[in-house]
């Protein structure tokens, strides 16, 4: 008897060992990754890298490894509620993105397109995210608010700021500059596909943009002068738009135009000033919140 109840106990161990080796070989298999604290630095697999040194700043970086010529997206997500979709170059270069949702645990996914609208899933990753500061992800370049030290619109901001005596000057001094010179691409607003990606140096050659332009060229400039600045996303009335959101730690106007009390992100949309000519219907559609409806924030 004592040695049947040990031949049981034995296989049933075996059975238990067995069962969660195959678990662990399904989890891998679907490209998942276990939560990692920010310190574990490269998480990957044979489809994927995401570099998660930095994450206490607000940013993150992926490349994908797969190989395969076909269309890469990104999705991040906390706490499941607004899902955040990026295309990723298949290349293997890394490019940056934003953790704007704040602190907690971020669910990040690199997808293969498989046919059509499908995609699988190359790899998952769950990420631990204690922030610096709140504003940490709103001070760095990512995908769309793209920039180097060498980048026209950072050298053109120190220009701009020089001799400013505070980041309300600057802010007005940037703001100025972006309304006075670039104009917007009505052909380009009618053209220009899904993923669209600002690409800063072109906008100022060109002195041309759409909405998604402007927005991004002013939240470098300011970005670059270590003023945080969201570009954001989402409805200006009925219209998909883009704008961006901008905070000083005084209250004070800017331009005369957008008011900031100090505490809170406040609307300042360079785009409809812009093409409104600055008439007084523009600056008071700008100043108004309610006009306004946030989807997305980089």
């Amino acid at each position: 008897m004592k040695l049947l109840l040990r031949t049981k106990r034995k296989h049933n161990l075996i059975l238990i060992v067995l069962t969660s080796f195959l678990w662990a070989a399904l989890w891998l298999s679907m490209g998942n990754f276990p939560a990692w604290a920010a310190s574990s630095g490269i998480l990957s697999n044979s489809k994927a890298a995401v570099d998660i040194s930095q994450v206490s700043e607000g940013i993150l970086k992926i490349r994908y490894t797969g190989g395969k010529q076909v269309k890469i997206k990104v999705q991040i997500t906390k706490d499941d509620k607004t899902i955040y979709t990026y295309n990723l170059n298949n290349s293997g270069t890394y490019e940056t993105f934003p953790l704007t949702e704040g602190d907690g645990t971020y669910s990040v996914k690199v997808l293969e397109n498989v046919s059509g609208n499908r995609y699988s899933v190359a790899c998952s990753v769950s990420v631990e995210v204690a922030l610096s500061n709140s504003f940490a992800p709103f001070l760095h370049p990512n995908q769309f608010v793209n920039y180097t030290e060498d980048t026209k619109a950072v050298e053109l901001a120190k220009e701009l700021t020089e001799n400013k005596k505070d980041d309300l000057e600057k802010i007005s001094a940037v703001f100025d500059y972006v309304v006075d010179h670039i104009s917007y691409d009505d052909t380009l607003a009618a053209t220009a596909e899904s993923g669209y990606i600002p690409n800063l140096d072109q906008v100022l050659k060109k002195q041309t943009g759409i909405c998604f332009d402007y927005a991004a060229v002013m939240a470098a400039m300011l970005r670059s002068q270590n003023i945080p600045c969201k570009l954001v996303v989402g409805y200006a009335g009925t219209t998909y738009h883009a704008w961006i959101n901008v905070y000083v730690s005084g209250k004070g106007w800017v331009d005369k135009f957008i008011y900031f009390d100090g505490k809170t992100w406040t609307l300042m949309d360079p785009t409809t000033l812009s093409s409104g000519g600055r008439s007084k219907a523009a600056k008071n559609f700008v100043t108004n919140a309610d006009n306004y409806t946030q989807k997305y924030a980089y």
